[in-house]
């Protein structure tokens, strides 16, 4: 089946040439190569001149019946991935943001916009590295088995019957044998569909399948102090062995980039201090980092334009997310920054004594193909890079498309951000994918459960415990404000958290929490035994989980949008 496609190449005969568009195995410029073997297939382009590539398809008739699912794996971590009925429509830019410029210019940074199309038509999808349409109890799964040459890109037409497998290749100069395909098929239930498919990726042994403990993020945000912190080293112990790590969030250092420069007035006694604290009351210690983010204002950036990502089209450094008045993307194929890099992971990991790492905004360094590397080998690359900065102490992906992390990262979030507010307000309702949102993360989680185990260990993002939230700020509006949260709806936060994540984190001070909050702490952090049999989307926010518990068959309910929710054995 793998071999009867239609093959396409878009590519250029010159760097400044005209897009060309050929369809055929062997043509005036290429020929193409194909090895089919145990349900996989190989793909590679044999150039007859040196071609500038963009894309390249192969196309497949591919029935859809109405009751069937589509899974899309969004762009990265943080980017909307679910099962779709084949009727519904995948969204990009949502919203009034689709025609405000240039506030959508920005919000496309974080995606894929700039270089996927969103048609916004019924039936059209795309999935990121591999999809599974679901047909009742099967699943067939189609999966990259590299994006060492590109990001492999699943499109369902479900309306015109089609599958395309399309590779970005934007970037490639092709002048000799280039692999551009390597695809993998399994048909069987979900579970076991899966474990074929990890098990053709050859990945290393996780070091860890379970983690909980504490992030200052989601209750401070950048407004952290030692004394805050402390204090919260302090609140997490009382809770003994029940949590493994406590992980300071952004907020330490003079500016995102300058890692190593850290804010005196706020962290008086530097960062060791805090780290051996932490590990004092038995707990390993973890740091948050935007490795390839230089801030705007950051004296990496000011000091060394030389070592930044430069955008082709405009000659001016790349920006690489919005965030701290925008920041611009350290090359770590530039010699000096590869070194800067380096050097700062060897001070927070050896001379701070930091345990674990949390590395953001990671997909950053791929959003411009150069050097004659398309974006998916970039990443890959750069995850190569980051694993070999980390050594053997532990690594927390976030931001990053999910295939290159696989084997690189030991835990990755897989969802975006959760909000401080339950039900998505105006702003995220007319964002892009990525945007924070307690909605989309929740999603994410069930979603990507798959992954967890296999690719890495799953980061659903936080839940919340504390009753109101008098010292954050909401990065919406940075206003101070409480949460927005229902105890009925950070229940149910928890409980996905729980069933479908295994790193369980919380923001919140223990040391204030009642014997009702403990308990609901307690209880989340304890390892779940549900297995689950389905996720399904019975309405635009109505939820169904089949699973089994302790031998017995359960079903949950639950309003996405509201919070509401019920549980009764079947």
């Amino acid at each position: 089946m793998l071999s009867n496609f239609k093959f396409t190449l878009e590519y250029k005969l010159s760097l400044y040439g005209k897009k060309v568009v050929t369809s055929g195995n062997d043509t005036g410029y290429y020929k193409i190569e194909l090895e089919e073997k145990d349900n996989t297939l190989s793909v590679k382009l044999i150039p007859k001149t040196k071609l500038y590539l963009l894309n390249a398809y192969l196309e497949y008739d591919q029935s859809y019946a109405k009751s069937d699912k589509v899974f899309v794996n969004g762009y990265q971590s943080w980017t909307t991935s679910r099962e779709f009925a084949i009727d519904e429509v995948q969204e990009g830019l949502r919203g009034v943001m689709k025609y405000l410029v240039p506030a959508n210019k920005l919000l496309t940074i974080f995606g894929d916009y700039d270089f996927q199309h969103y048609s916004l038509k019924k039936g059209r999808f795309h999935s990121y590295s591999y999809t599974y349409i679901k047909k009742d109890d099967k699943i067939k799964l189609l999966g990259s088995l590299t994006e060492r040459t590109g990001f492999t890109v699943f499109h369902h037409d479900t309306t015109a019957g089609k599958l395309t497998v399309q590779k970005d290749v934007e970037g490639v100069q092709a002048d000799e044998a280039y692999s551009i395909f390597d695809i993998a098929l399994v048909e069987d239930s979900y579970e076991k569909a899966f474990d074929k498919y990890f098990a053709m990726l050859n990945l290393p042994e996780l070091k860890y399948d379970y983690m909980t403990g504490y992030t200052s993020w989601y209750n401070y945000y950048g407004k952290i102090t030692e004394e805050i912190l402390s204090r919260d080293i302090d609140g997490l112990a009382t809770i003994g062995d029940k949590a493994d790590i406590f992980q300071i969030d952004d907020g330490y250092q003079s500016a995102v980039g300058d890692w190593t420069t850290v804010k005196k007035d706020k962290f008086p006694n530097g960062m060791k201090f805090l780290a051996d604290k932490i590990h004092s009351k038995g707990y390993k210690a973890g740091l948050w980092l935007g490795p390839f983010s230089a801030q705007r204002s950051s004296k990496v950036a000011k000091e060394h334009r030389d070592w930044l990502v430069i955008d082709p089209r405009t000659n001016r450094p790349q920006l690489g997310c919005i965030a701290w008045g925008g920041a611009y993307t350290l090359d770590f194929y530039k010699e000096g920054a590869r070194e800067y890099i380096k050097n700062f992971f060897n001070v927070v990991l050896n001379e701070w004594g930091f345990d674990m790492v949390k590395l953001d905004f990671l997909y950053s360094i791929c959003r411009t193909p150069r050097y004659g590397k398309s974006r998916g080998q970039i990443m890959c690359e750069g995850m190569d890079f980051l694993r070999e900065c980390v050594g053997d102490k532990l690594l927390l992906g976030c931001g990053v498309p999910l295939f290159p992390a696989f084997g690189k990262v030991d835990f990755c979030r897989i969802s975006c951000d959760v909000a401080p507010y339950f039900t998505d307000n105006f702003i995220v309702k007319n964002g892009n994918q990525e945007a924070f949102s307690t909605r989309n993360a929740m999603n994410n989680s069930m979603f990507r459960r798959h992954l967890d185990g296999r690719a890495f260990v799953n980061d659903p993002d936080v839940f919340y415990v504390r009753k109101s939230n008098l010292k954050g700020i909401d990065p919406l509006t940075t206003n101070r404000s409480k949460l927005n949260f229902t105890e009925e709806q950070k229940e149910l936060l928890a409980t996905i958290n729980n069933m479908f994540g295994s790193v369980l984190f919380e923001s919140d001070n223990v040391g204030d929490f009642d014997e009702k909050q403990r308990e609901l702490l307690l209880k989340t952090f304890t390892k779940s035994t549900k297995e689950i049999l389905d996720v399904n989307y019975t309405s635009t926010d109505d939820v169904e989980i089949d699973y089994i518990e302790n031998g017995k068959k359960y079903k949950m309910s639950f309003n996405i949008d509201n919070g509401k929710s019920s549980v009764v054995e079947v």
